[in-house]
């Protein structure tokens, strides 16, 4: 049968350490003796082996009281139970400064009272001991948890990196007109983005995009909506195919490409076509809150739009709406992650503070961009994107 614990047993007088050594021994205990306290080596930190010591208060040529230092350096972790022939206050006042866990008066004839006492000191020495195991685990596993997540942060940031090369020039000037943007992730990867290029020679697609989720599934979707757009300019140039031309047309392909991903993802979406030649616009919207922002010297209005989100169902139906523009205009795309920062509590109200800001500045972008705080946005709750589209008379 296994032992309960190890008992490690100080005492100068031989005899009476055998003795008490044999008593221990009765009750399950294997001991070792030690009757030379200044001459031998032992541990008694973490990582001893021993479970409880029974030492003798009264030892020859050794003071208790003198080795408290001694003991500290020893970082003591194992309980201690003193014995000694007699007690007094002075005798108890050394115990009680030692740190002991119990107190015998020799000779000790409640054998049970003894084993009882050693063995709430052994399973106080299992439990710091597993305390102790837990913490090294837990060490180990939060130093493999800042490996990873570093290793993820750098990916995170590789990403970020590829993101941003991603992105349209900004700002595209083109005669009259002037097309810029801001992208301002929640984390280092967004599932906001936009997108902007001219076709043929009058003729500038754009789209707004907002992904569900966040990080690096988000992101590559984000990707394969700019795939989707760089190919279908490349078949108005190949193939004589105008669909980059027709934002209802584009909403459906988005809808069909985020459907056979398969991964869950859906995007709100606002596609337009800007014909510089007639300074007409073009555009579907695809459930994207706020709807686009018409600013001009008749003041500011939503362009309104309706049509389900792509990437969610196969019959979705997008409809699209033509505008003439004014002679001068800002059109301005955000994504939802702008309410988020808007000082009204709820959705109602937001929208109109949103348009109350675009009616008091309407200057330009760069106005607009600060009067939102975006220029002080590090890190914001959700992602942010915003699109302008500027034309001066």
């Amino acid at each position: 049968m296994a032992a309960k614990g190890n008992v490690l047993i100080i005492d100068d007088d031989p005899a009476r350490a055998e003795a008490l050594a044999g008593q221990v021994a009765s009750v399950g205990y294997d001991t070792t003796v030690i009757t030379d306290i200044l001459n031998t080596e032992f541990q008694l930190g973490a990582d001893s082996g021993y479970d409880v010591v029974l030492c003798e208060l009264d030892l020859k040529d050794f003071s208790w009281s003198e080795a408290r230092p001694f003991l500290r350096d020893m970082k003591v972790q194992v309980p201690a139970i003193m014995l000694s022939d007699s007690v007094d206050a002075e005798r108890m006042m050394t115990a009680l400064r030692l740190g002991v866990a119990d107190f015998f008066v020799r000779p000790v004839e409640d054998t049970e009272a003894l084993a009882k006492s050693i063995e709430r000191c052994v399973r106080q020495r299992r439990m710091r001991r597993e305390l102790r195991e837990s913490q090294r685990r837990l060490e180990a596993a939060n130093n493999e948890l800042r490996a990873t997540v570093k290793v993820l942060e750098q990916d995170q940031q590789a990403g970020r990196q590829v993101q941003l090369r991603m992105l349209p020039t900004t700002p595209l000037v083109i005669d009259d007109y002037v097309i810029s943007h801001t992208v301002i992730p929640s984390l280092y990867l967004s599932g906001d983005f936009t997108d902007y290029f001219t076709v043929a020679e009058q003729y500038v697609t754009f789209f707004m995009a907002d992904v569900s989720g966040h990080g690096s599934s988000s992101a590559f979707a984000t990707v394969l909506l700019k795939n989707l757009f760089a190919r279908k300019r490349s078949d108005f140039l190949r193939l004589h195919d105008d669909t980059v031309l027709s934002p209802v047309g584009m909403l459906r392909h988005a809808n069909k490409e985020l459907l056979g991903l398969g991964v869950g993802k859906f995007a709100t979406m606002v596609v337009g076509v800007l014909d510089m030649e007639r300074n007409t616009l073009r555009y579907s919207v695809a459930g994207h809150l706020p709807q686009p922002v018409l600013v001009s010297s008749a003041g500011a209005r939503y362009l309104g739009g309706e049509g389900s989100a792509v990437g969610i169902m196969d019959d979705a139906v997008y409809e699209e709406r033509m505008i003439n523009l004014p002679d001068s205009f800002m059109l301005a795309l955000f994504s939802d992650g702008i309410l988020e920062i808007l000082p009204p509590r709820n959705l109602v109200e937001k929208e109109k503070y949103f348009l109350e800001v675009f009616e008091q500045t309407a200057e330009s972008p760069e106005e607009l961009v600060t009067r939102l705080g975006l220029d002080r946005v590090e890190t914001a709750p959700d992602d942010i994107a915003a699109l302008f589209i500027s034309k001066r008379a």
